[in-house]
């Protein structure tokens, strides 16, 4: 139940932060916001400040930054309809950045306790490594497959989204950039000299002590990394490699989050390890919210684009009532798709 719960406060932390960035950026820009709100439904505390209405809704499911002028026309001045197009970009924009920033800002917090990190600089090659002959003890290995390495671990992820046999990396060696192709390089049977047997790629790989410039960059680059993992998904959804079963939900999340606290060794254990499900969770919403699709942020700066390249070329604009009618039918298919994960969710669980 207290992973339940945290995941509860998680998502209502998400939501404020996101929000948030609309708020902070509508005041600093001069746009009236009529009412903040946190959660759905009905009202259970309310606060009139000098300007905006501050709320607290009874389900924790979402929250709102309401604007004048949003969804309405108005001559208001304030009004966020009534803006030049760059500070209504960078209001829509600014709910997704700062999710980015909390997951980031997650991420060092967590790397500062860190005392050593993996690089990819080659320390070695094990008995029967098939890319062997490709390499010298040294080499620094910059990319696989076209997919840039961002930190460590990636090395072996994207060998595993590989054809399993050969792979492709470009390397520095003695300072010098060099592309090798077609390289053997797959998971074969190590017998360590205690008897272990492990299956492995074969590298070693040097680690090096952290400084708080490395802890920095560490988390931006894990950062970074989430976000492609997230194209990947995207990727592997539109390919078919991953279906709509596949997705999860808030309530998927929320069994996800508990079944991880539930396997940590401690509850130090458990809080660090839900603090960085956390921040990818956080990276994976500034994303998806910029994707321009309709109803999300990313979609309404899709609009305003496309909207300004109408400009530019015919002196007009699209009606608004024909954004308003595309938004709303994607508010419908997104509520139908939640609604689907959220079945999908519950009888993974049920049958789980």
């Amino acid at each position: 139940m207290l992973y339940v719960i945290f995941a509860i406060i998680m998502f209502g932390v998400l939501i404020f932060v996101h929000e948030g960035g609309h708020f902070l950026a509508a005041r600093l820009l001069g746009v009236q916001v009529n009412e903040f709100a946190l959660g759905m439904g009905p009202t259970v505390w309310k606060k009139q400040g000098k300007e905006t209405l501050y709320s607290l809704r009874a389900f924790p499911i979402g929250g709102f930054c309401a604007m004048e002028g949003e969804d309405e026309k108005t001559d208001s001045p304030r009004a966020f309809s009534n803006q030049r197009a760059w500070k209504r970009l960078i209001i829509l924009a600014a709910g997704a950045f700062m999710n980015f920033l909390l997951g980031l800002l997650i991420l060092v917090c967590l790397y500062a306790s860190s005392t050593y990190y993996g690089t990819t600089e080659i320390s070695g090659l094990l008995e029967g490594c098939p890319s062997a002959d490709y390499f010298q003890t040294g080499d620094r290995i910059v990319s696989v497959n076209g997919s840039w390495i961002f930190v460590y671990d990636d090395f072996s992820t994207i060998l595993s989204r590989g054809n399993g046999e050969t792979a492709d990396f470009v390397i520095v060696r003695d300072g010098e950039r060099l592309t090798l192709e077609d390289v053997p390089c797959h998971l074969y049977e190590y017998t360590s000299e205690d008897g272990t047997v492990s299956n492995l790629y074969g590298f070693q790989f040097t680690i090096k002590a952290h400084t708080v410039w490395t802890r920095i960059s560490t988390a931006f680059w894990r950062s970074m990394d989430f976000v492609r993992m997230v194209w990947w998904s995207l990727g592997d959804l539109i390919s078919g490699a991953a279906g709509v079963q596949d997705l999860s939900g808030p309530i998927g999340i929320v069994s996800t989050m508990s079944s991880v606290g539930e396997a940590s060794a401690t509850w130090v254990d458990a809080m660090l390890n839900l603090l960085y499900l956390t921040s990818f969770i956080a990276v994976n919403l500034a994303v998806m919210n910029l994707l321009p699709l309709p109803a999300l942020d990313g979609g309404r700066i899709f609009f305003l684009l496309v909207n300004g390249v109408v400009w530019l070329f015919s002196r007009k604009r699209i009606p608004e009532k024909y954004e308003g009618y595309v938004h709303a039918a994607g508010l419908a298919l997104l509520l139908g798709l939640m609604v689907v994960v959220a079945v999908n969710d519950v009888l993974r669980i049920w049958t789980g």
